[in-house]
Order: structure tokens, then C-alpha cells, then sequence
């Protein structure tokens, strides 16, 4: 992918279009960020959560002694990371498996549109991707080789609903398992159902009936709303059905059925849900919540563990980094299993898998967990495969040059037809320092350069170069739920270059910028709640990073 987008560039710069007085220019991007709980683990320790941020609905399989995990994307271009670990908890991305642009059309679609839940699994040599793109084009399936890439162009599979995942039988034959429609009238909001039908990995498409396997979930007389994420396991004599329930905030929860037949009669376990934090005290401090949208994996040596979603407020229901991946051991007793007993809190540490890690000699993981600490020279020949934009990008608005990112004008947020210059980074802690210097000469009053706290079109910050009544300035705007910016706070610039400063401390932010060798605060305590997604709506967190958008000419 890297290779293809960089030739892609070089093609745009040959014939001028990436070029231009308006482009803006970055050296460096450094991100430094510390967890706001406290938690040392022991050497025979891990940390949660295992992914940091923005990385929801996790889905994991392994091979042999190689695990891999997905997680969903939405809108976000490159899409559907990948990862790869042999430990469970230390991961490394090794590829996005959306990484063309012909994958995939997100225009016209809000950042909470695109691709949901996604599972992966693996068969004969061959990994599969099932998952489903909201607004553009439902349900569909992917392949490759090699979990890096190339994977294959999504193809349609013909089912209604949503959450698809496969379950591949000791029998040889393959099911699709998904979150649909009620049979009958929904009785509720939040009414849905599980469907499974089976599938034929040779044509990549459905054969045979669906059957129901759960309608509206453990207890439908309590009306429980938002059944999704299925996942099918065997194990014994029993078929093992697992799901989330009670939507994905902080009523979220995971569930589980059994049956002796793939195709049901389906029975709740009694003591459900074996997952959730709902019944916890509000008040707690550092609480993790809306856990929930579990899958399984064996490790080779017979045991059982989750990866899930959860979050770590900051305030009431309030987050900035989205939903976060962690890991827990499942435990089975009398023939069920268990991620967490009621009552208990998600720990931070907990004792690691006993399987062997990356062997000796190989390639360091990356840091996901944790205190985290990177700086992006923009040195190498392409972008890691971190870097995020917003909708797939008809052409390359980018360019790595001479140790800096050089990025070109592109469409205005708000205009959902059309792709912002931008890229980014997932914030993956609620206290964070972000920093990046930007060289930029405005135009046009309303042009500017900097730095992009995205959540949405139109929840966001920017915090950069403009002009405003044709002076240049460092000015800070926020979108609040809103189609128009409100400028925080502008002060006069010397020059054409300044280092930009992003201090998230939870529920504020602080903004400073230096040039010349002198440091100004621009803004403090600027309420930063408008990047939490209670506020913003959605399902996405923070990305942050260089932004440019010319106010004419475009």
C-alpha cells in the first residue's frame, strides 16, 4: 500500500498537482502521553488496556503461534488495522487491510459511518475479513494470504443486518453469524436478532436458510436492546454463541447461549452477563466502562482469553480516545464461560498468558499500553501505517520530502463530498502532549496550517496559522456539535513558522506555540468535552495531526 500511495504522490508532484504557494509544511510530529491510573505490572504482568485509544470492536484469531487482531475503522482512511503478536498482549501493526482507494468510497459519510465490527478468522491458508460498511455497501468479505496484505477487494455478501462474523465447523463447513432485523415487528427500540446461514468460502457467498438463533437477546420480556456482535465457537459437545447486549456505552455487556446444534435451539446462561461493569459504584475513580464485544481465542497450549472494548473516563461518561481494546482470561466452569465475575472491576494488570513471547532476534513491538512516547521525523520514505486521514482520498494530498511532511490544500470540513488535508494520529491518552512546527504563508483570510483535533466534521479544534484581517496569527477555533468555528483565542506572528503545542489534560486542553525562540501560552484550560463522545455523538475517539485548508481557491 505504502509503496503504491508514495508512487501516487510522486506521480501528483510531477504534474503539479500537490504543489503550490498554499502548501504547508511540517517538521517532526512528537507525542508524549501518560495513563491517568496508576499501574505497575510484575514481570509476569500485563497492562490494560493492551491497545491505547481509539481501536473498538477488537477481533482476534490465531495461527499456529501467531495471534492477529482487527479493529473497526469507520471513515478513517488508511482502514482496518492489523496487528500481529505472540503473546496476546504485546502487539505490532503490520498492515491496514483497507489500503487502496478503490477498497472502499467514505465520501458523503460522517466519521461514524463506514466500517463496523469487522472479524477476522482463518482457513486452509487463506485469512478472511467480514465485516460491514454502513452506508456503503453493507455486508462484505475480504481475503489474503498474508494478514500484512494485500488483502482482496471487498466483495458483497447478500444478508440484512449487521456485525457479520464466521464460525469454520469441525465438519469442514463455514457459517455466517450476524446481528438482523427482528423476525417479527420490532417491540422495542433497540429490538434486533441473531441470524446464522451458512457460507461457501470457494464462492465467497451465502447458501441455504438463515435461521434464528436469539431474538432480542437473554430475556426479551426485559426488553434488552442492541444484541450485536455474535461470535460462534465450539467446544465439547456444545456450540457456544456470544454477543454483546445493552448498546455500547455504559450499559454494555457480554452474554453467552449454548446449543448442541450450530443452528440452535440457543439456551441464555443463568448467570449472564459474563461481562460488564454497569453495576459498578458511578463514583469510582479511574473506572473502566462500556465493556463489552468479546471474542474468544484458544491459545495453543488449551486456554481461553477475550479481547474486548472498553473505555476509561475521565469525567461522567466522559472520554476523548474512544474505545479501547483489552484482554482478560476466560474461565470455564460447569460447562460456561466466564470473562469477569459480577461485581468485579476490569484490572489494569493482570497475569499474562501462559504462552512464549516474540522470539530472540526479532522485530520490538510497539508501544500501545502505557506511558507512550514517539516522534515522527517524516525522515523515511512513507507514512507508518498509524497515520489516519478522514475518507478515502481521491488523490494524494501528501508528500514526505526532505524530512518534512508537505501536505497540499484539500476539501473543507463540513463537505462530506470531499477529503480534508489531513492525517493523523489516534490520542490514546487523556493527558498528552502533542507538538509539531508548521512553515505556512496564508493567502486568503480563513487559510490555515496546524494542528486538527478531529472527532467529526463537526466536533473538532484546529490550532495552527492563519490570517485574519490579512495579518498572520496563531489562532485556536473549536467546532462544538456545530457547522461554524468559533474563534478561542488569536495573537500576532512574526514570520511564517511557529512550534505548536497541544496540552490535553483530561477534560481541558492548553495551547502554546513558539517562534523566534520565544514561548507564548495562546490558551488554558480550554474545555476540551467537545472531543468526548457523549458530546460529539458517534463512535470514533480523537485523532490528532497536521491540517491545511485553503478559504479560496479550492
Amino acid at each position: 500500500m505504502r509503496q503504491q500511495y508514495l508512487a501516487a504522490i510522486v506521480a501528483a508532484a510531477l504534474t503539479g498537482t500537490s504543489a503550490g504557494a498554499a502548501e504547508a509544511r511540517f517538521e517532526r510530529f512528537s507525542y508524549e502521553g501518560h495513563a491517568q491510573e496508576t499501574a505497575q505490572p510484575a514481570a509476569n504482568e500485563f497492562r490494560n488496556p493492551i491497545l491505547s485509544g481509539y481501536y473498538p470492536d477488537p477481533s482476534v484469531t490465531r495461527v499456529g503461534e501467531d495471534y492477529y487482531l482487527i479493529n473497526s475503522s469507520f471513515t478513517h482512511y488508511p482502514g482496518l488495522p492489523v496487528f500481529h503478536s505472540r503473546d496476546l498482549v504485546s502487539w505490532k501493526q503490520i498492515g491496514n487491510a483497507i489500503s487502496r482507494p478503490g477498497q472502499f468510497s467514505f465520501q458523503g459519510l460522517r466519521s461514524s459511518r463506514g466500517i463496523y465490527a469487522p472479524d477476522i478468522s482463518y482457513n486452509n491458508g487463506v485469512f478472511y475479513i467480514v465485516t460491514t460498511c454502513v452506508d456503503c455497501g453493507g455486508n462484505v468479505v475480504m481475503t489474503a494470504t498474508d494478514p500484512a496484505g494485500p488483502w482482496s477487494d471487498p466483495k458483497p455478501v447478500k444478508f440484512g443486518g449487521i456485525d457479520p462474523s464466521i464460525f469454520w465447523d469441525t465438519d469442514g463447513k463455514a457459517y455466517m453469524v450476524n446481528n438482523g432485523d427482528p423476525i417479527e415487528k420490532p417491540r422495542y427500540d433497540g429490538h434486533r436478532a441473531i441470524w446464522v446461514q451458512e457460507f461457501d468460502p470457494k464462492t465467497l457467498s451465502m447458501v441455504g436458510e438463515r435461521t434464528l438463533l436469539v431474538n432480542g437477546g437473554v430475556d426479551i420480556s426485559a426488553k434488552p436492546i442492541w444484541i450485536e456482535g455474535p461470535h460462534l465457537l465450539k467446544r465439547g459437545e456444545y456450540y457456544y454463541l456470544i454477543a454483546a447486549e445493552g448498546g455500547t456505552g455504559d450499559q454494555h455487556s457480554q452474554v453467552v447461549f449454548r446449543s448442541t446444534s450450530v443452528r440452535g435451539p440457543f439456551v441464555p446462561f443463568e448467570h449472564n452477563p459474563i461481562l460488564s461493569q454497569r453495576t459498578l459504584d458511578g463514583k469510582r475513580t479511574n473506572p473502566v466502562t462500556s465493556a463489552g464485544h468479546a471474542k474468544f481465542v484458544q491459545t495453543q497450549n488449551g486456554d481461553w482469553w477475550a479481547t474486548f472494548l472498553a473505555t476509561r473516563p475521565y469525567g461522567p461518561d466522559l472520554y476523548n480516545i474512544g474505545r479501547e481494546t483489552f484482554l482478560l482470561p476466560v474461565t470455564w466452569q460447569d460447562g460456561w464461560p466466564t470473562i469477569l465475575e459480577a461485581g468485579k472491576r476490569i484490572p489494569f494488570t493482570a497475569p499474562r498468558p501462559n504462552i512464549p513471547g516474540p522470539p530472540a532476534g526479532t522485530s520490538p513491538v510497539q508501544a500501545f499500553t502505557g506511558d507512550i512516547r514517539y516522534t515522527d521525523e517524516f525522515t523515511g520514505s512513507a507514512l507508518s501505517d498509524q497515520w489516519i486521514g478522514v475518507r478515502t482520498p481521491a488523490v494524494p494530498f501528501y508528500r514526505l520530502e526532505k524530512g518534512q511532511l508537505v501536505l497540499a490544500p484539500g476539501g473543507q470540513l463540513g463537505d462530506l463530498a470531499s477529503t480534508p488535508s489531513f492525517i493523523g494520529r489516534r490520542q490514546q491518552h487523556h493527558n498528552a502532549r502533542i507538538s509539531t512546527t508548521v512553515s505556512y504563508r496564508p493567502e486568503h483570510d480563513g487559510d490555515r496550517a496546524g494542528l486538527l483535533a478531529y472527532q467529526s466534521d463537526e466536533s473538532h479544534l484546529f490550532y495552527g496559522i492563519s490570517r485574519i484581517a490579512g495579518k498572520n496569527v496563531v489562532a485556536l477555533y473549536t467546532r462544538a456539535k456545530s457547522k461554524e468555528d468559533v474563534l478561542v483565542a488569536s495573537a500576532p506572528l512574526a514570520g511564517d513558522t511557529a512550534t505548536l503545542t497541544m496540552q490535553a489534560d483530561g477534560a481541558t486542553m492548553a495551547f502554546s506555540y513558539t517562534v523566534q525562540g520565544k514561548t507564548a501560552t495562546l490558551a488554558d484550560k480550554v474545555d476540551a468535552t467537545l472531543l468526548s463522545t457523549r458530546k460529539a455523538g458517534g463512535f470514533v475517539g480523537t485523532v490528532i495531526g497536521p491540517y491545511t485548508w485553503q478559504a479560496k481557491g479550492n
